[in-house]
């Protein structure tokens, strides 16, 4: 019997640049905006159940529509199609109607798991667009490979996908292509991002590792984020910070201020801002910027992270908050720029990957501890942040604070193994 994506053991995700036609950008516009509708009436009748559960005076009107919505909620993709009879139009995928059900769902499991991101709320209309659909194979199907599903590649450079047809792609590396036969599409997900570029995000899955295994230097690292600079290591290299969007902040500034003064000019010409062409304009020339930097910050991320993973066996990070760092208005926009949850989420899966160990610590009393005696800096002694270098009180060791901060990373990490 084929196994499931899930069962199989290495997984590798894709994301390739597509240019679809006219009739194709309308078809994935058509299932984005179904998708969003659907994660919507899921959403809605939901809310619904539970504010008239609450009602616990037995009223009829009440108690038949909890029976209704309870009923329909059991099988939520027929009940949404008949009651919204477009629905069941040939330009839908069947498979994205079943996918933004599943996400919905997926979305409170997230919620009941975590308690941070709230309860799924409302998808509004925005100048993005993104449907998943899923990769079938037929009963004939004996191998399930990259060429012979609903999902499938036709060559190096065509992608065949249900209900859109033959697309053009580039950018798939070629050690996925060159074993096309040995790996397996799992849910596809297409998309728009705001300057009206196509993609195609696939999920792969194989029985053999997509990368070579590493072999095993002996090398272990603690890496200290900061905003002095970058990152310091427990080697005591320092990556500077490039400050992407620093850089490029007083331009996007000038194009925002730009974009809020023609919006006010079409309102106060009773346009709606979609008609305006002035106002749609500048909006992409701003999204355009945003996404410069965005691409930056991502490149560098990635060559960091996998630097790091690569020449390390085991790799000790401390566990960060952003959400909470963000609530120092004087620190926000610093903290938001340098990406320091993207590189832990990076440097997690790369681990994975590539066979190595990465782990995050209490980042408590990290700064604060001697690395070389144990002495805890406090009461009046405490490092502030503009103390970027210091003399230990009990062993008289100079630190360079970021320098001892990952020294002492390592050794939590150490000691947790």
């Amino acid at each position: 019997m084929t196994k499931t994506m899930v069962q199989l053991p290495y997984h590798y995700g894709v994301k390739v640049r597509v240019f679809p036609s006219t009739e194709q950008k309308r078809l994935i516009k058509r299932n984005s905006d179904a998708s969003r509708f659907i994660y919507n009436q899921m959403n809605g009748m939901n809310n619904d159940l539970f504010w008239l559960r609450q009602v616990k005076i037995p009223i009829a009107i009440v108690l038949d529509r909890i029976a209704d919505l309870t009923e329909r909620l059991k099988k939520p993709s027929t009940a949404i199609s008949n009651m919204h009879g477009w629905l069941n139009h040939p330009d839908f995928d069947s498979l994205m109607k079943a996918n933004a059900i599943k996400n919905y769902k997926t979305a409170w499991k997230l919620f009941r798991q975590v308690h941070q991101a709230g309860t799924p709320k409302f998808h509004k209309r925005g100048y993005t667009q993104t449907y998943q659909t899923s990769c079938l194979y037929g009963a004939k199907v004996t191998e399930p490979t990259m060429s012979n599903g609903s999902a499938r590649l036709n060559d190096s450079h065509h992608l065949q996908l249900p209900k859109l047809g033959c697309l053009r792609f580039k950018g798939l590396p070629s050690k996925i292509l060159d074993r096309t036969n040995d790996v397996r599409i799992g849910t596809t997900t297409v998309s728009m991002d705001a300057v009206g570029h196509y993609f195609v995000s696939m999920q792969l899955g194989s029985e053999h590792p997509f990368v070579s295994e590493q072999s095993v230097i002996k090398s272990k690292v603690g890496i200290d984020l900061n905003l002095e600079n970058f990152l310091t290591d427990s080697n005591g290299q320092v990556i500077d910070n490039p400050h992407y969007y620093r850089t490029i902040r007083g331009k996007l500034a000038k194009a925002q201020r730009k974009l809020s003064r023609r919006a006010r000019r079409a309102k106060k010409s009773q346009r709606r801002l979609s008609e305006s062409k002035n106002y749609q304009k500048q909006r992409l020339l701003l999204a355009k910027l945003q996404l410069k930097v965005a691409n930056q910050r991502k490149n560098f991320l990635h060559h960091v992270s996998t630097a790091l993973i690569k020449n390390h066996d085991l790799v000790v990070a401390e566990e960060l908050r952003g959400k909470n760092m963000l609530r120092n208005h004087a620190l926000a926009m610093s903290i938001s720029d340098v990406g320091w949850r993207t590189l832990l989420s990076m440097l997690a899966y790369k681990a994975d990957l590539y066979g190595r160990k990465f782990l995050t610590i209490d980042p408590r009393n990290t700064t604060q501890t001697c690395s070389d005696c144990g002495h805890v800096m406090a009461g009046k002694n405490k490092l502030t942040l503009a103390d970027r270098k210091w003399t230990c009180p009990n062993c008289g060791i100079f630190h360079v604070r970021d320098h001892n901060a990952a020294k002492n990373i390592l050794a939590k990490g150490l000691a947790t193994l």
